[in-house]
């Protein structure tokens, strides 16, 4: 079985200067490979001081048992603000509060079986885009993605002329924002302005004047009597139970903003390095392609499933799984102090940035098997549960677990099993991609795999 790439790891001392240039380029390369094996990692700088939480009981507190001591940090918002503003992603306390009781509701068991004939329209939209040959599979994971989000949110495909310009300005967005803005270093006044280039400045407010308009042209239909029953209407329909209050644009403009980014740019990245994992274990895919020809009846007939019918993947969905530990989207999420606290027999003051990694919490050889190997049928295995529970974190834990998980599953089932329905994915030699952080985990130069119509083998 093929290894699944790695990126390069700096040596364990570096320049300060050193490492900030690197930083800017790449989360994951400025850390240390002893970081798969460490307990906790330190910083400490005259500006910052952070640490990296990595053992399963620090990560439970700082998560789960006390999230309020730790809340999200403000820095994150820095690179983000222009597109986010005030978004469920980067509040915290009451108004966190209040935005989860609004939104959780439209994600809810119920509501996702709702929205699962809108996903069935866009795996078969990109089943029918995909062409022989080779194919840079993130490019197109992005597109299904941002299809997925625009037909469940808004009942559009991807080909409404509103919802291709947010994709592509979002994609030029992706170009030009840095990973690092300083005041994510060095703690800003508010009223200072932020540095940011005018083209990340222009397409940012391209962005939000979209989805306002697409916000608003909603809230007219809702006044009307004719939206949709979809996720955007749930939304803007569901009232506070505490206040009774209801996102107005401005707020849901943010919201959708958020949805759109880690609807989209997160389960793109985990499609795609799912895919390459697939493309590189050949006798893994043969298993794989067996259990999707499920689909076949429902593609002759042209009729769409129940829901329940993705029960009928369980291997597809434990390589999902599997890739998820190995690429997880997200993989660092910032925390604060928000009191004194000791950790590990270290003083943390308050506003020390704590940084608990799902990267190196799934491959972390305390708590893994064989932690930098794909082995998806480990999932099958009843030690896995134990090992998940305390290193498996792709959607976060504890009160802000992602509220779109069984969203995320749901869709990348369906979309994983549909394409390997129609086409066998193979490995091109000489390209094997290097995974970097930007806003998520995606591979330098891309990932590129042959595409072979699985009907057309002998």
């Amino acid at each position: 079985m093929t290894r699944p790439p790695m990126p390069a790891h700096r040596s364990d001392r570096v320049s300060l200067l050193k490492h900030l240039a690197m930083f800017r380029t790449d989360i994951l390369a400025t850390q240390p490979a002893r970081l798969y094996r460490a307990k906790m990692a330190e910083v400490k700088l005259p500006f910052l001081h952070s640490v990296m939480v990595n053992t399963p009981d620090l990560v439970r507190l700082v998560l789960q048992d006390r999230p309020k001591d730790f809340p999200k940090s403000d820095r994150v918002r820095e690179g983000l603000r222009l597109l986010l503003g005030n978004s469920v992603f980067v509040t915290n306390g009451p108004t966190w509060e209040r935005q989860r009781r609004m939104i959780d509701p439209a994600f809810e068991g119920g509501r996702l079986r709702d929205t699962f004939p809108a996903m069935w329209d866009a795996a078969e939209a990109t089943a029918a885009r995909m062409q022989a040959g080779q194919v840079e599979i993130e490019a197109a994971m992005s597109h299904a993605a941002a299809d997925v989000i625009f037909r469940t949110l808004f009942s559009v495909p991807i080909e409404d002329e509103t919802a291709a310009q947010v994709y592509h300005t979002f994609r030029a967005h992706q170009r030009t924002a840095p990973i690092l803005n300083p005041a994510a270093l060095v703690r800003f006044p508010r009223w200072m302005p932020r540095i940011f280039s005018r083209e990340t400045r222009a397409t940012a407010a391209r962005i939000r004047a979209l989805i306002t308009q697409m916000t608003e042209a909603r809230m007219a239909a809702i006044k009307a009597g004719s939206a949709p029953d979809d996720l955007a209407t749930k939304i803007m329909t569901t009232r506070d139970p505490v206040t009774g209050d209801m996102f107005d644009t401005e707020e849901m403009v943010d919201q959708v903003a958020i949805f759109f980014l880690a609807g989209h740019e997160t389960s793109a990245s985990a499609l795609a390095w799912t895919l390459y994992l697939i493309a590189t274990h050949p006798d893994w895919q043969v298993l794989l392609a067996t259990e999707a020809a499920a689909l076949r009846p429902y593609l002759e007939s042209g009729a769409v499933p129940e829901f329940g019918f993705l029960k009928r993947f369980p291997l597809i969905r434990d390589t999902f799984r599997e890739a998820l530990r190995l690429y997880p989207p997200v993989p660092m999420l910032v925390r604060e102090t928000a009191q004194r606290e000791v950790f590990r027999k270290r003083k943390l003051g308050v506003g020390t940035q704590v940084i608990v990694s799902p990267w190196h919490m799934g491959r972390h050889e305390a708590i893994w098997p064989d932690p930098h190997a794909f082995r998806p049928e480990r999932w099958q295995e009843p030690a896995t549960r134990e090992h998940a529970r305390d290193g498996y974190l792709p959607f976060s834990a504890g009160p802000r677990v992602c509220t779109g998980a069984g969203f995320a599953m749901a869709e990348a089932v369906l979309i994983l099993a549909r394409l390997l329905h129609d086409w066998e994915l193979s490995a091109i030699p000489g390209k094997v991609p290097v995974p970097i952080a930007h806003m998520t985990v995606r591979a330098r130069d891309g990932i590129w795999l042959e595409l072979c119509p699985r009907a057309a083998k002998p």
